[in-house]
């Protein structure tokens, strides 16, 4: 069960140094020195026109996947911090979530370039003269490319905690502070993990973008793997893409066994069972770091500074007073905050009317929904496709630990595998076949996407009960009756959260998916996301602007009347 008491015994550790500790000292001074090594190369001076210096010779590569590394973790923490705010506030407070999950609807249909065109300007303007604006502009990009899954996947947690633990923190009288912490977050562990897994993969997918930034007319290259890999699609050197790739997976397997793989196996302890471990992960820096005293003694001390906390944001009635039946009064204010919000709704429809009238015309207009048609039946039947290969994939890894243990690494490197890498070849053999655009363009759509549905269902897999699978074998279900009496519903929510996430992703993908270009050759596919590129590449920004509030439409217009659904139905019916 869940760590929910109020009181906890306080576990004894002792704090002499021992072997152990002197094992794993230099690792952790190592890996300290060279975050603050990597940190204070973000802090040099710089002068907007000034080139800075990208050279393919491979002996770079060590420095620029720890620089990129150092940015991708940095956007990971400020992701986490705004998934655990953003999402607690969305599933708590129900007007709240009434305006913040279609915020979230909208950030995620917003182009990772959209965000940097907006925003690097004014981080830099924050830092005259000083790198750490543009790095701040990176690390920024690198956070919307990891942050809505991991806020997906919180949400979903959050929303499916079971009937028995709410009773349970009920009756301890736990505050919304402390439910936070003893419960909902240490529920939704093993999918979140997962999905910061996944946000790792996705800032690899989108580094490119992220450290090759042009503004101003400027193209500014920072130091890293993805303006390696940037200068040498530009210079046409195979040689050195692979050369990064090879970086790619060194640093992908250093931290998954630093820091995913330990944290996996930690989060073991908060499964929702009451036997346990044979599912286990483990991992041999765990080992290590509960065998050592001083070590260990520190990071006991954070988490005592965090219990004290509970007994500041404690409860201080009983549930049954008149401030607790103050709630009840609290339906007016969601009445007045629902017609607040209709008439917000209404008033930018009108804008929208306006801006189509004036700008662009009805006939544009009709036609560009017509296009976004044409995409979200690619989006759909790719989102299919990926769900009847990856959800049985993804079930059997995360029923099988060890298999788990071995391919986890395998499968962060295939996420995090840029996409765009493969789109020279996929122009080749197009242009050698002379196949139809409209039909083989669309798989590259899903290629960086599809990896949200496998992590997802992994999580969702591995998070199933040990007496779930005993009752399921001791009944007899074999076939598709275990899939559908067993299996699809446990995994339905983290299936949902998954599939929601690489829809998104691939409407942003259809961008670069469905107007593809190599050397002299483009291929291009009737749909939104050719029509945005095209219009981006004409310097059209009215025909741009509609073009992304088409497609924000249709992503929001999914998500509420499909996607939200389905969350009710993991909700209410399809969850254990």
């Amino acid at each position: 069960m869940l760590p929910i008491r109020q009181n906890l015994p306080r576990r004894v550790v002792d704090t002499s140094i021992n072997r152990w500790d002197l094992y794993l000292l230099p690792l952790v001074l190592a890996v300290l020195i060279l975050a603050a090594y990597g940190a204070r190369q973000m802090t040099g001076p710089f002068q907007l026109g000034t080139p800075l210096p990208i050279t393919l010779d491979p002996w770079s590569l060590p420095y620029y996947l720890l620089r990129t590394t150092v940015r991708m973790f940095l956007a990971l923490a400020a992701s986490l911090l705004f998934a655990c705010a953003f999402a607690a506030i969305a599933a708590k407070y129900r007007a709240a979530e009434k305006v913040l999950v279609p915020i979230l609807d909208i950030l995620q249909s917003i182009l990772i370039l959209g965000f940097l065109s907006i925003t690097v300007t004014g981080f830099i303007a924050l830092f005259p003269g000083n790198l750490l604006g543009v790095e701040c502009a990176a690390v920024f990009a690198i956070f919307t490319s990891q942050a809505w899954n991991m806020v997906f996947s919180l949400y979903q947690s959050l929303k499916t905690v079971p009937g028995e633990l709410r009773e349970a923190s009920d009756v301890f009288q736990l505050s919304g502070w402390q439910r936070f912490w003893r419960l909902e977050l240490p529920f939704a562990m093993p999918g979140l993990l997962w999905n910061m897994m996944m946000s790792m993969s996705g800032g690899w997918f989108f580094v490119v973008a992220s450290e090759a930034i042009s503004v101003a007319n400027q193209n500014i290259k920072l130091p890293g793997i993805g303006s390696y890999i940037a200068t040498a699609i530009e210079m046409r050197d195979l040689g050195a893409i692979g050369w990064a790739i090879g970086a790619m997976l060194v640093g992908v397997v250093i931290y998954d066994q630093l820091f995913f793989r330990p944290l996996l196996a930690w989060a073991d302890k908060f499964r929702f069972e009451e036997s346990g471990g044979e599912n286990a992960q483990s991992s041999w820096l765990l080992t290590w770091l509960r065998r050592t005293g001083r070590i260990q003694a520190l990071g006991l001390t954070g988490i005592r500074l965090l219990a004290s906390s509970f007994t500041l944001f404690r409860r201080d009635y009983d549930g049954t007073s008149i401030r607790a039946r103050l709630r009840g009064r609290l339906a007016g204010l969601e009445r007045v905050w629902d017609a607040t919000l209709a008439a917000l709704v209404l008033l930018s429809l009108w804008h929208l009317l306006a801006f189509i009238h004036t700008e662009v015309g009805w006939r544009e207009a009709a036609h560009v929904v017509q296009l976004g048609f044409y995409t979200l039946l690619r989006v759909s039947l790719l989102i299919a496709l990926a769900a009847l290969i990856w959800v049985p994939v993804g079930i059997w890894i995360g029923m099988n630990p060890r298999w788990a243990h071995r391919l986890q690494a395998v499968a962060q490197f295939l996420a995090a595998f840029p996409a765009n890498l493969m789109f020279p070849l996929a122009v080749m053999l197009i242009h050698r076949w002379n196949l139809n655009t409209e039909i083989w363009l669309s798989p590259l759509m899903v290629l960086g996407t599809q990896w949200y549905i496998l992590f997802n269902v992994i999580a969702g897999a591995s998070s199933i009960p040990v007496e779930l699978r005993y009752a399921a074998d001791n009944v007899g279900l074999r076939g598709w009756l275990r899939w559908r009496r067993y299996l699809l519903p446990a995994i339905f929510p983290s299936f949902v959260t998954g599939a929601i996430t690489a829809s998104g992703g691939s409407w942003n993908a259809s961008i670069v998916a469905e107007y593809v270009t190599w050397g002299g050759t483009t291929l291009k596919a009737h749909g939104l996301g050719s029509y945005i590129a095209e219009m981006t590449a004409t310097g059209d920004f009215p025909r741009i602007a509609l073009g992304i509030g088409v497609m924000c439409l249709f992503v929001m217009s999914m998500n509420h009347f499909l996607w939200r659904r389905l969350y009710d139905m993991a909700q209410n019916r399809l969850h254990f």
